[in-house]
């Protein structure tokens, strides 16, 4: 999992001697660095606060969750009083709140934007922990918007647009019909937007620009799913030291990740849609970080993933690598992230692919032969 080498952020006495020699470093380092990287963007860009577009889902409770963390360490380690000080703008927004939560109450807008594919489950799950959390809950519908669009566009190219030709693009509307609506209730709030978009979903193009990643900042782009995953869980169950658990993200953790953006009978997750979360996080390691060629990828991750068809996991292999050489310009679109280890995508610090670029075609086409 991502994450390892985050620096160490908490005070150098008190609680920080206890969680650096027990047995969740990670997890700890992690929720930290985090909670003081936005803490210190929160400040700098002179933000009145947060707004978070919550899906439901495992990314977005993950920056909502980010959020309140950065709260409650903030006034463990400074008090409330001399935490708002800090804040600056944010601060005096949140101007006569005495506790934790009430700050996060005036600091935090989770908003949950529903479409005909939404779920009751994930609308609950969103409402439940921004409950919790203590952050403000909005809800509105956007389906008429998308509805519009729709019906705008089919009337335009004088055909009807139907879920058996134009799946992607009716998915992709429905994300895009979010974007401005929360990106209005940030510019009234003066409040910093963030996107929730994860570092596995960036290598691979899986989400939808001026959608998912819509935002100022976005706080988990460089951390991939499967310990967001792992995170979760641990922050139900056990959570840093000094705070305790969230026994509410269960509502989160017992879903099996999906983009809702199909209808329901299609049954959509995320794995499904590209492969279980921990096999492309192996393959990048191979492909990005020790800049494998395909074959020699595939041969590592063949023996990490024994439980899989070698010819699965080679469709695999060869598809990570056609989605990351087509998707970089998605990934130079994305807003800046935190670089918390040495598995970083951010093109605006280290790993830029060339945007049109044939690498690989040739590497592929090799991959591919034997099977063909």
């Amino acid at each position: 999992p991502a994450a390892g080498a985050a620096a160490a952020t908490a005070p150098a006495t008190g609680p920080a001697a206890a969680w650096e020699a027990g047995p969740h470093r990670k997890e700890e380092e992690f929720t930290r660095a985090v909670a003081l990287g936005l803490m210190d963007y929160v400040r700098k860009s002179h933000a009145r606060g947060c707004v978070v577009s919550m899906s439901g889902g495992a990314d977005s409770a993950a920056v909502a969750v980010l959020v309140a963390t950065m709260v409650r360490l903030a006034a463990e380690e400074r008090g409330v009083p001399a935490m708002l000080d800090r804040l600056g703008r944010a601060g005096q927004a949140a101007g006569g709140a005495t506790t934790p939560a009430g700050v996060v109450g005036k600091l935090l807008a989770c908003v949950y934007q529903a479409t005909s594919n939404s779920s009751d489950t994930t609308r609950n799950a969103a409402r439940v922990v921004s409950g919790a959390i203590g952050a403000e809950f909005l809800a509105w519908d956007v389906d008429a918007l998308v509805n519009r669009y729709v019906e705008t566009v089919a009337e335009a190219v004088g055909r009807p647009l139907t879920w058996g030709s134009d799946d992607v693009a009716l998915q992709n509307v429905q994300a895009r019909a979010r974007g401005p609506g929360v990106w209005l209730l940030a510019n009234l709030r003066d409040a910093l937007l963030l996107s929730t978009s994860n570092r596995s979903e960036a290598a691979v193009g899986y989400a939808t620009m001026d959608g998912d990643t819509c935002g100022g900042l976005s706080p988990i782009a460089g951390i991939d799913k499967a310990f967001l995953r792992h995170w979760l869980r641990w922050m139900e169950t056990t959570g840093p030291a000094g705070l305790g658990p969230l026994p509410e993200l269960s509502a989160v953790n017992q879903q099996q990740p999906t983009a809702e953006l199909r209808p329901p009978s299609a049954s959509q997750t995320d794995e499904a849609d590209l492969m279980p979360y921990a096999v492309p996080d192996a393959i990048e390691r191979c492909a990005v970080r020790d800049k494998r060629l395909p074959a020699d990828t595939l041969e590592v991750v063949r023996g990490q993933f024994p439980e899989h068809d070698a010819g699965q996991v080679a469709d695999w292999v060869d598809r990570f690598y056609r989605l990351w050489r087509q998707n970089q310009w998605k990934r130079e679109r994305y807003a800046p992230s935190f670089h918390l280890d040495d598995g970083n995508l951010d093109p605006k610090s280290w790993c830029r692919f060339p945007i049109l670029s044939a690498a690989y075609e040739r590497e592929l086409a090799e991959l591919q032969a034997p099977r063909s």
